[in-house]
């Protein structure tokens, strides 16, 4: 049996690992089947500079998607996971340009955010991801 935390971390993964607009539109209509609501924001940049528009951008789209409502808990769930994931992250960007995608996903109570980045210099790419869970009123 999947848990709450497990599904919706799932989630918030796929929807970061999604290639496309039309890949996450169609995540989005499968998770809503099981009651998860769910977004991606693409994100690129400087890793240090970045941090802040990253968290405000997860939480803008949060919002603008249902996901969350405007109310300091949920917002306040948004950045801590956000923080989290991208905490996770900082040894192989620090310095370094990062582009990807931040997935959000919730059901319930339980709100996962995930982070997947190309971090690179030049052709010299690696890969990172980072997972971060809160729990969040439920709405």
């Amino acid at each position: 049996m999947t848990t709450d935390s497990k599904a919706i971390a799932l989630a918030a993964l796929r929807m970061a690992m999604s290639e496309s607009r039309g890949e996450e539109g169609e995540l989005k209509q499968k998770f809503a089947t099981d009651g998860i609501r769910c977004v991606a924001v693409d994100y690129g940049g400087d890793y240090l500079g970045s941090i802040k528009k990253i968290i405000e951008r997860a939480i803008v789209a949060s919002k603008r998607e249902g996901v969350i409502q405007e109310t300091h808990g949920d917002e306040g769930a948004v950045a801590g996971a956000t923080r989290e994931a991208l905490n996770q992250v900082m040894g192989k960007a620090l310095g370094l340009n990062i582009g990807g995608k931040i997935g959000i996903a919730r059901r319930g109570e339980h709100l996962s955010v995930a982070v997947f980045f190309g971090v690179g210099l030049l052709h010299l790419d690696e890969v990172a991801v980072g997972l971060g869970h809160r729990v969040a009123p439920k709405n």
